[in-house]
């Protein structure tokens, strides 16, 4: 039985890779997708400057957009999936939860809250249960869960191979990102070509914060957040999919380097049909991985290791991973995934 869903923001570029993703996963059937004011009314085809490498699926493509709110959103619709703003969805996502539809999100807002999952399912598919937190606290009978950053996501799986097998103390990351994180039009060619830039807005604190309460411990309560300093390095560079990341971890015990590349490439994935075959792949040769040759494993759902080295206080390695699929709209598609074979829809 197919679970219908709905789309929050679909006309931009998540939204995009969100159609992608749904229109030939067996769970889910499209039956709604929201826009701005300026869009409602039009045909899909119409309202979207379409620029995924594939046509537009045609039942999509004549579906009517409507707008951003609940009472526009037929209520047989199960599932909603926002891409929103952080702004925009800090705004109206509490009140699609409040009409008991249940929402999986990849907006940055309230991903720190108490009571709202923040999940990576291979990693902490037992955080999904907060909803039940959320809705005792907060009198919905909708649900609000979140994915991480999309930077936070590529590095937290193998982070958290090397937690089981040896403990984390500290870790420090140094990012190579992607144009396509920022959207469309988020970085201008002139900013970028032939350049590289330093600073990406509110992104090191998200990955210092994230990845704590990521690989923190549910007790049926609450989530206790991992006790390990995290700092972050952000920068943009001139790739269009896929970002790469060097990762320093302190261990608290003693791990040598081919214990954890076995401990990342024994790492389980799930039975979704999102997730991959192999969650963490690593790498024998120390030039990868690479974006253009490696962001599209397992579909673009894969994480991919290389370069692991011994430091004076643990283990030292790059990690990638595509960061509008893992990162983003396939991180809130296996969100949705879970949450259908948890029993929350």
């Amino acid at each position: 039985m197919t679970v219908s869903v709905g789309i929050l923001g679909a006309t931009g570029a998540v939204g995009q890779r969100l159609i992608q993703l749904i229109d030939p996963n067996p769970d889910f059937e499209i039956e709604a997708l929201t826009a701005s004011e300026s869009s409602v009314g039009k045909t899909y085809r119409e309202a979207s400057k379409w620029r995924i490498d594939m046509p537009i699926p045609d039942d999509v493509a004549e579906t009517e957009v409507v707008a951003t709110e609940p009472d526009a959103v037929p209520d047989d619709v199960d599932l909603i999936f926002s891409s929103l703003p952080s702004s925009v969805g800090e705004a109206v996502e509490p009140d699609f939860c409040e009409a008991g539809y249940v929402v999986s999100s990849n907006s940055s807002n309230a991903r720190a809250d108490d009571d709202v999952p923040l999940v990576i399912p291979e990693v902490n598919a037992d955080h999904m249960d907060l909803i039940e937190v959320q809705r005792d606290e907060r009198g919905w009978d909708g649900a609000l869960i979140k994915n991480p950053n999309c930077s936070t996501i590529t590095m937290v799986p193998p982070l958290a191979a090397l937690d089981e097998a040896a403990g984390l103390e500290r870790i420090e990351v140094a990012t190579l990102q992607a144009v396509s994180g920022a959207g469309y039009s988020g970085v201008s060619s002139m900013e970028i070509i032939d350049n590289a830039i330093p600073h990406i807005g509110k992104e090191e604190k998200k990955m210092e914060t994230e990845s704590r309460k990521l690989l923190g411990e549910f007790d049926g309560a609450e989530v206790h957040w991992h006790g390990a300093d995290v700092a972050a390095s952000c920068n943009r560079i001139a790739t269009i999919d896929g970002h790469l990341e060097n990762v320093w971890a302190d261990t608290e015990e003693d791990l040598s380097p081919s214990a954890a590349e076995d401990a990342m490439t024994e790492y389980p994935s799930l039975d979704l049909p999102s997730s991959p075959d192999q969650l963490i792949e690593v790498f024998d040769e120390p030039d990868r991985p690479q974006p253009r040759m490696d962001r599209n494993l397992g579909d673009g759902m894969t994480v991919s290791v290389g370069g692991v080295q011994e430091t004076s206080h643990g283990l030292q390695f790059n990690c990638l991973a595509h960061n509008t699929l893992r990162g983003a709209a396939g991180a809130s598609v296996l969100n949705g995934e879970l949450l259908l074979d948890s029993g929350y829809l």
